[in-house]
């Protein structure tokens, strides 16, 4: 039997200004454990809102939200963020690491933030999944030492760290050349393949799109297929 790790029933999104603009309308799906999932389309359909409302940032819509069949309706802030923590591992376009901190560091943050391990266990943990991702011998650099693709698979390193249960993506190839990009897709198809991880990524690049398990394609704020 298949388990969903997400859940989207009826989510409606408007927004106000100047004027009441529908931009999400009756958006309805599931995603099942281990599959790797794009969202497609062109800019302005939605994509990126409708990540940042499946991702818990954005609680202004209209509809339902199921994370590991949990219900976010009426969650504190509080909540929210533990349910972020705990639950949902995030890579961007741009990386946003800090600068004042060394890879392991960075690698460590949000394990340190949900203090569910000793910092002992997340620096060990750290080191694991940068071993993983080939980068174990940058661990002490800085980030302006780090080439994009080496950023980017620390900030991988980085949403792997609590285990999470689905993995988010907005356009975390957008700033890469062909070879870093073909790089991060097949850590991110390792990761489906091997460690059972779910991922749902929003991307323009239709060669990374083409080479997931599925397809979600909008336009105007609504999904095609």
């Amino acid at each position: 039997m298949s388990e969903k790790v997400l859940e989207a029933i009826a989510i409606n999104k408007y927004f106000f200004d100047p004027v009441k603009f529908q931009v999400l309308s009756d958006i309805t799906f599931s995603i099942e454990k281990g599959t790797f999932v794009s969202i497609v389309g062109k800019s302005g359909c939605g994509k990126s809102t409708l990540l940042y409302i499946l991702s818990t940032m954005d609680t202004d819509y209209e509809g339902q939200l199921f994370i590991d069949n949990q219900s976010l309706y009426n969650k504190t802030n509080a909540e929210l963020s533990q349910v972020r923590n705990e639950k949902i591992g995030f890579v961007f376009q741009f990386h946003y690491l800090i600068e004042e901190f060394n890879v392991l560091r960075n690698v460590m943050l949000p394990g340190m933030k949900l203090g569910k391990f000793s910092e002992q266990e997340i620096e060990h943990r750290a080191i694991r999944h940068l071993e993983t991702l080939g980068i174990q011998d940058q661990a002490l650099k800085h980030p302006n030492q780090l080439s994009g693709g080496q950023k980017q698979r620390v900030a991988i390193a980085r949403a792997l760290i609590n285990d999470p249960l689905i993995i988010m993506g907005d356009e975390p190839t957008g700033n890469l050349d062909k070879k870093n990009s073909d790089l991060v897709f097949d850590i991110f198809k390792e990761l489906c393949q091997e460690k059972k991880q779910t991922l749902l990524v929003v991307t323009h690049d239709p060669d990374f799109s083409q080479r997931t398990d599925r397809i979600i394609e909008m336009q105007d704020g609504k999904i095609l297929v």
